[in-house]
């Protein structure tokens, strides 16, 4: 990773988008009796990384979740997992938004404007 803003970004939205699958793939699971639910990290891995320019390069990680199993074997947590959901959704946002940001600003640097869009 470059370090550039809008490299860390992407990357961020790429590590969400781990996150929501994973989540997506949980819930679908929910009730398959011995299924281990798998967690997403990648935050850490993107600080040590911005800390750490050209030494270290951010990963995202996917691992079986250490969630205590049900009497069928799953693992599935679904009201943590809907809480995952919603904030990876908005996390999901405000990265999109953010990388739309720096694009018009790039474009506003460039003799364009600086506004979103024409709208009316």
């Amino acid at each position: 990773m470059s370090g550039s803003i809008v490299d860390v970004l992407h990357f961020a939205l790429d590590g969400l988008t781990e996150q929501q699958n994973a989540v997506a793939n949980n819930l679908a699971n929910a009730q398959t009796p011995g299924f281990t639910a798998t967690d997403v990290s990648f935050e850490q891995s993107l600080s040590q990384a911005l800390a750490s320019p050209g030494q270290a390069s951010a990963q995202v990680s996917a691992s079986p979740s250490s969630a205590p199993a049900a009497s069928d074997g799953n693992n599935v947590d679904v009201a943590n997992e809907m809480v995952a959901a919603v904030q990876t959704s908005l996390e999901y946002k405000t990265m999109s938004e953010l990388l739309n940001a720096q694009f018009m600003l790039v474009q506003g640097a460039a003799g364009g404007s600086f506004q979103a869009g024409n709208a009316p």
